[in-house]
């Protein structure tokens, strides 16, 4: 019996086993996985690529076209003046940053994917930040934040971690630390 999900959760959840798995699922075989209909499933299939996944549906199930990649949680430390810099220092050597992940003593774990991948996406997101409707999340944890991000290889998710180490953004991930999802 599977334990119940939130909707987040079980998105995490649909993703995780689709990039496990060699070949599609069906609707009905994520539905058991994560204890809801199929209906359900093919509803946050829609929400997932509505957040930028490439799901694609095929006869036999669902398949995530995505390359496998190194992925890495790194804790980053910095300004609002920052965010530009450092999200382009992983941009431009070949990373993508998947979300932002903070630790609020108060709210616990808050995390908004960012799919960020190129300088353009740096762009709109700065862009967006500039309009004054938000905040970036590190400012309800004193610029302590961490980002789940990809690349093609273990070596370039080190350059990437030696780069911002450089800038001084790169912070120690606490043993406590345990953001409990998948990297996957």
């Amino acid at each position: 019996m599977v334990k119940e999900l939130t909707g987040t959760d079980r998105r995490k959840r649909i993703l995780f086993l689709m990039r496990e798995s060699d070949t599609p699922l069906s609707g009905t075989q994520l539905g058991k996985e994560t204890g809801v209909s199929r209906q359900v499933v093919v509803q946050d299939i829609a929400l997932l690529r509505t957040e930028g996944y490439p799901i694609v549906s095929t006869a036999r199930g669902y398949f995530l076209a995505e390359p496998k990649q190194a992925v890495r949680l790194i804790k980053v430390c910095h300004t609002d003046e920052q965010v530009e810099e450092e999200l382009t220092t992983i941009v431009d050597l070949g990373g993508s940053i998947l979300n932002v992940v903070v630790n609020h003593k108060a709210y616990g774990k808050l995390e908004a994917s960012l799919n960020i991948r190129n300088r353009r996406d740096v762009q709109k997101f700065v862009s967006d930040l500039k309009t004054g409707k938000s905040t970036p999340l590190l400012n309800v944890t004193s610029g302590y934040h961490f980002h789940k991000i990809a690349a093609e290889s273990e070596e370039i998710l080190d350059e990437i971690e030696d780069a911002l180490r450089d800038k001084s953004f790169l912070a120690e991930l606490l043993p406590y630390e345990n953001l409990d999802f998948p990297l996957k």
